[in-house]
Protein backbone atom coordinates (compact mmCIF):
# COMPACT_ATOMS: atom_id res chain seq x y z
CA UNK A 1 0.00 0.00 0.00
CA UNK A 2 1.33 3.35 -1.18
CA UNK A 3 -1.08 5.85 0.58
CA UNK A 4 -1.68 5.49 4.63
CA UNK A 5 1.38 3.18 4.69
CA UNK A 6 0.53 0.62 7.98
CA UNK A 7 4.39 1.57 8.84
CA UNK A 8 3.20 4.77 9.82
CA UNK A 9 -0.25 4.52 11.33
CA UNK A 10 0.88 5.22 14.81
CA UNK A 11 2.65 8.08 13.57
CA UNK A 12 0.12 9.81 11.71
CA UNK A 13 -2.17 9.25 14.62
CA UNK A 14 0.15 11.08 17.08
CA UNK A 15 0.35 13.93 14.55
CA UNK A 16 -3.74 13.92 14.17
CA UNK A 17 -3.98 13.93 18.67
CA UNK A 18 -0.89 16.77 18.88
CA UNK A 19 -2.24 19.02 15.77
CA UNK A 20 -0.17 22.53 16.17
CA UNK A 21 -3.18 25.31 16.56
CA UNK A 22 -2.88 26.69 13.27
CA UNK A 23 -3.68 22.83 11.98
CA UNK A 24 -6.52 22.90 14.14
CA UNK A 25 -8.14 26.06 12.67
CA UNK A 26 -7.62 25.17 8.91
CA UNK A 27 -9.04 21.44 9.53
CA UNK A 28 -11.61 23.28 10.94
CA UNK A 29 -12.77 25.01 7.35
CA UNK A 30 -11.79 21.34 5.43
CA UNK A 31 -13.45 18.73 7.31
CA UNK A 32 -16.69 17.19 6.28
CA UNK A 33 -16.22 18.64 2.86
CA UNK A 34 -16.77 21.63 3.41
CA UNK A 35 -14.44 23.55 0.95
CA UNK A 36 -16.26 23.18 -1.88
CA UNK A 37 -17.80 19.88 -1.63
CA UNK A 38 -14.55 18.46 -1.61
CA UNK A 39 -13.15 15.75 1.07
CA UNK A 40 -9.95 15.80 2.61
CA UNK A 41 -7.86 13.76 4.88
CA UNK A 42 -5.39 15.03 7.34
CA UNK A 43 -2.07 13.39 8.15
CA UNK A 44 -2.08 11.39 5.12
CA UNK A 45 0.40 9.40 4.22
CA UNK A 46 1.75 9.27 0.65
CA UNK A 47 4.94 6.61 0.32
CA UNK A 48 6.99 7.87 3.47
CA UNK A 49 5.96 10.90 3.80
CA UNK A 50 2.92 12.77 5.96
CA UNK A 51 1.08 15.29 4.76
CA UNK A 52 -0.73 17.84 6.76
CA UNK A 53 -3.53 17.78 4.79
CA UNK A 54 -4.66 15.75 0.89
CA UNK A 55 -7.50 16.07 -1.30
CA UNK A 56 -7.17 12.80 -3.07
CA UNK A 57 -10.13 14.28 -5.81
CA UNK A 58 -7.45 16.49 -7.14
CA UNK A 59 -4.27 14.81 -5.81
CA UNK A 60 -3.43 18.01 -3.58
CA UNK A 61 -1.48 18.04 -0.38
CA UNK A 62 -1.76 21.11 1.77
CA UNK A 63 1.30 21.85 4.19
CA UNK A 64 1.29 24.14 6.75
CA UNK A 65 4.73 25.72 7.73
CA UNK A 66 5.86 27.11 10.83
CA UNK A 67 9.10 28.15 12.07
CA UNK A 68 11.05 24.83 12.08
CA UNK A 69 10.75 24.65 8.20
CA UNK A 70 13.11 27.74 7.65
CA UNK A 71 16.17 26.19 8.78
CA UNK A 72 18.83 25.22 5.58
CA UNK A 73 18.44 21.42 6.38
CA UNK A 74 14.07 21.99 6.79
CA UNK A 75 14.17 23.86 3.50
CA UNK A 76 16.44 21.02 1.46
CA UNK A 77 14.21 18.20 2.96
CA UNK A 78 10.81 19.98 2.06
CA UNK A 79 12.47 20.57 -1.36
CA UNK A 80 12.93 17.18 -1.73
CA UNK A 81 9.88 15.81 -0.34
CA UNK A 82 7.82 18.08 -2.87
CA UNK A 83 9.91 17.15 -5.86
CA UNK A 84 8.94 13.53 -4.67
CA UNK A 85 4.88 14.81 -4.60
CA UNK A 86 5.07 16.49 -7.55
CA UNK A 87 6.28 13.16 -9.67
CA UNK A 88 3.26 11.49 -8.30
CA UNK A 89 1.55 14.38 -9.98
CA UNK A 90 0.93 15.67 -6.55
CA UNK A 91 0.48 19.43 -6.25
CA UNK A 92 2.15 21.02 -2.81
CA UNK A 93 0.60 23.58 -1.89
CA UNK A 94 2.19 25.96 1.24
CA UNK A 95 0.77 28.26 3.89
CA UNK A 96 2.32 29.98 6.75
CA UNK A 97 1.21 29.21 10.41
CA UNK A 98 0.52 33.15 10.65
CA UNK A 99 -1.40 32.67 7.24
CA UNK A 100 -3.52 30.55 8.93
CA UNK A 101 -4.02 33.07 11.78
CA UNK A 102 -3.93 35.94 10.11
CA UNK A 103 -6.39 35.62 7.10
CA UNK A 104 -7.89 32.10 7.47
CA UNK A 105 -10.54 33.61 4.41
CA UNK A 106 -7.79 34.00 1.86
CA UNK A 107 -5.96 30.80 2.49
CA UNK A 108 -9.72 28.62 1.78
CA UNK A 109 -9.99 30.90 -1.07
CA UNK A 110 -6.86 29.88 -2.18
CA UNK A 111 -7.08 26.07 -1.92
CA UNK A 112 -10.12 26.48 -3.38
CA UNK A 113 -8.93 28.50 -6.28
CA UNK A 114 -6.18 25.66 -6.68
CA UNK A 115 -9.14 22.52 -6.54
CA UNK A 116 -10.58 24.22 -9.39
CA UNK A 117 -8.03 25.24 -11.55
CA UNK A 118 -6.21 21.83 -10.86
CA UNK A 119 -5.87 20.34 -14.15
CA UNK A 120 -3.92 23.61 -15.32
CA UNK A 121 -1.05 23.13 -13.31
CA UNK A 122 -0.65 20.08 -11.63
CA UNK A 123 3.33 19.44 -10.94
CA UNK A 124 4.24 22.69 -9.47
CA UNK A 125 4.58 24.24 -5.78
CA UNK A 126 2.57 27.11 -5.36
CA UNK A 127 3.24 29.94 -2.67
CA UNK A 128 0.06 31.21 -0.99
CA UNK A 129 -0.87 34.59 -3.17
CA UNK A 130 0.33 37.90 -0.36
Amino acid sequence: MFHNRSVLRSRRKELRNNATPAERILWGILQHSSLGGYKFRRQHSVGPYILDFYCPAVRLAVELDGDSHFTDDAVVYDQERTAYLNGLHITVLRFLNTDVFENLTMVGECILERIQGHNADLNRTTPCPS
